[in-house]
């Protein structure tokens, strides 16, 4: 059986969708710009978000690409078969162009043409939406899958938990989907088998997901002015459905498991687990690294996250012997595997190694403070045992693995209430999981006005605290919900209250000069000679947006703006503060002029 690899993969897909006339963008980075509502990229679309909702993309409306994507909602499951927090999305797009007829038979051609993946057609099963009281049956797209020739006895009709995609918050666009599976040797579960029982038989690879509804504030369904079409291929997920095996097992994994067993004293066969999570959590920790977002382990948001999967690869390194400093050979190896398709963070082996080996520095004098702890413990029992409750102390506050406490209590002959661990660990990660679900469950931005407002105010912070600090200062990320905006950049010291002022006072100018906000779209290497800056430009496309306010700030951007700096209001600064080393972050609200009459 002809096994492909990942660089096969990769290119035949963009190959393919540029014969179909897509434009091939750049991956955006795996931090968000301006979406309040995730930490990290955890799918294709994020970046899109504006021309999803009608905004004119300066690359067409046939766009395809490869992102990188961070999931960690399953952090404690990475280790298994399906698991990974970092993966790679492909698909492609149609804003307000073609729509299923393409969108399906294109699906069908690449999968099962010779050319293309050569994947039999009796192996593949589909799945449409079966229809309820907000959309009707997706009738149109079972009779194109009939059409192609796909086996009616493996067309399933599912309902909107299976197939159908947003909105992603209360309101916005979302509709129907048709996903495509492998069927795999497994034998059917029963005469009801399909893919929404979850034997095993069927692995899921592809998902066209054809967005023709807004859902409005009161619960209604309309149907959307510009119809798009969001597609999404996971790298990992179709070498498995192509190569068998699990999501280990492909060539995205051999080398960084080749550089674990050179450092590890026991085979992965040995010790699966833990070679995968090290593996795993060391390649996503590389790539919010090498991100030129700026980001560094830290106790909040992006930096709390990368700080846990630095730690927890830490651990599971501990369990295979390697010593200490163990985790930036690794980490060479993921550069290593990755820099042609990703050339950025080759840019960044310095930080990223910097970065690991301090962190690993600091994760070991925690554990020497957890030791300290335990031996507190040990000669303070509760009914004779180490008491469920302070064994989670030992793993919430000192980042002390249950299985480290375990195994130091068998060599001093304790017991551990290990129910009682359980039940603080369980509670612990459902209000975890609850609270990321709240906060960060993905989707669509807010392109209200006042968010575009918002969005519009950072171009002039941005060009502000050049004019006040110096071109040392450039954008490493930025936050915006309704009420406020967040935004980071490049610095090396607290800023002085003469500069937040003067920092102020310039954006406020700015703002009552009243210009109008114009954008031209031009190519990346124009845009460069016209002098714009931009955050990230490896993101952008060929062709790229410039927004220009006047003479004060010329940056490249998607949107959303508004149409003259005069709708912003009064700009304040609330608070100025260390994001990470030597970056630095603002907090800054715009008030109504009205208000302050």
């Amino acid at each position: 059986m002809k096994l492909y690899t990942s660089e096969e993969i990769r290119a035949k897909y963009i190959q393919f969708f540029q014969e179909k006339g897509h434009a091939v963008i750049s991956s955006a980075s795996v931090i968000p710009d301006n979406d309040p509502t995730v930490l990290f990229t955890t799918a294709g679309m994020h970046p899109l978000v504006p021309y999803l909702l009608g905004e004119k993309h300066p690359s067409g409306t046939r766009l395809t690409n490869v992102q990188k994507c961070i999931r960690t909602v399953d952090i404690d499951e990475v280790g298994d078969d399906t698991h990974c927090t970092f993966f790679e999305m492909m698909g492609n797009w149609s804003l307000g162009d073609y729509f299923k007829h393409e969108s399906i038979s294109w699906s069908w051609e690449f999968v099962t043409s010779p050319n293309w993946l050569d994947i039999p057609k009796h192996k593949i099963a589909v799945t449409v939406f079966e229809g309820d009281d907000d959309a009707p049956r997706d009738q149109e797209s079972y009779e194109i899958w009939c059409a192609l020739g796909q086996c009616e006895e493996e067309i399933f009709f599912l309902p909107k938990a299976d197939n159908w995609w947003g909105p992603a918050g209360q309101t916005g666009p979302c509709g129907p989907d048709t996903e495509i599976f492998i069927i795999s040797d497994k034998e059917r579960c029963g005469p009801t088998c399909s893919p929404a029982c979850g034997c095993g038989r069927y692995v899921e690879f592809w998902n066209n997901v054809f967005m023709k509804y807004n859902k409005t504030a009161e619960g209604k369904f309309e149907p959307l002015d510009q119809k798009n079409v969001d597609t999404g291929m996971g790298l990992e997920r179709v070498l498995v459905a192509l190569n068998g095996g699990t999501v280990y097992d492909s060539d995205l994994f051999t080398t960084i498991f080749s550089r674990i067993a050179e450092l590890s004293e026991t085979a992965y066969e040995n010790q699966p687990k833990a070679y995968r999570v090290v593996a795993d959590h060391t390649r996503t920790a590389v790539f919010i690294l090498g991100d030129n977002y700026g980001i560094t382990p830290s106790n909040v948001d992006q930096g709390y996250v990368l700080r846990r999967l630095i730690r927890r690869a830490v651990r599971f390194a501990m369990q295979l012997s390697i010593q200490e400093g163990g985790l930036a050979d690794i980490a060479s190896a993921v550069i290593d595997k990755y820099e042609l398709i990703y050339p950025e963070l080759q840019s960044n082996r310095d930080k990223i190694i910097r970065e690991l080996q301090a962190e690993e520095a600091r994760f070991q004098k925690t554990l020497a403070q957890g030791l300290r702890e335990f031996d507190k413990l040990s000669i303070s029992l509760v009914n004779g045992q180490i008491d469920g409750a302070a064994a989670f102390k030992l793993y919430d506050t000192y980042g002390f693995p249950i299985e480290l406490t375990m195994e130091l209590a068998t060599e001093r002959s304790i017991a551990i209430d290990l129910e009682g661990y359980l039940e603080k660990f369980q509670k612990h990660r459902e209000l975890s999981q609850a609270g990321a679900a709240q906060k960060f469950k993905g989707g669509l931005a807010d392109n209200s006005a006042q968010t575009a407002n918002l969005h519009t105010a950072t171009h002039l912070l941005h060009a502000a605290l050049r004019k006040v600090l110096g071109d040392e200062v450039a954008q490493k990320g930025s936050n915006i919900t309704a009420e406020r905006l967040r935004f980071d950049f490049s610095f090396h010291r607290k800023m002085t209250e003469e500069e937040i002022v003067a920092t102020e006072r310039l954006v406020n100018e700015a703002i009552a000069e009243g210009v109008g906000i114009t954008f031209e779209e031009m190519t990346l290497e124009d845009a460069r000679r016209t002098g714009a800056i931009g955050l990230f430009e490896s993101k952008y496309g060929q062709m790229v947006k410039v927004y220009t306010m006047g003479k004060f700030s010329k940056e490249i951007c998607g949107g959303p703006h508004a149409v003259n700096t005069a709708d912003l209001g009064t700009f304040k600064i609330v608070k100025e503060e260390s994001s990470s080393s030597s970056v630095r972050r603002i907090k800054a609200v715009l008030e109504s002029t009205d208000a302050l009459r």
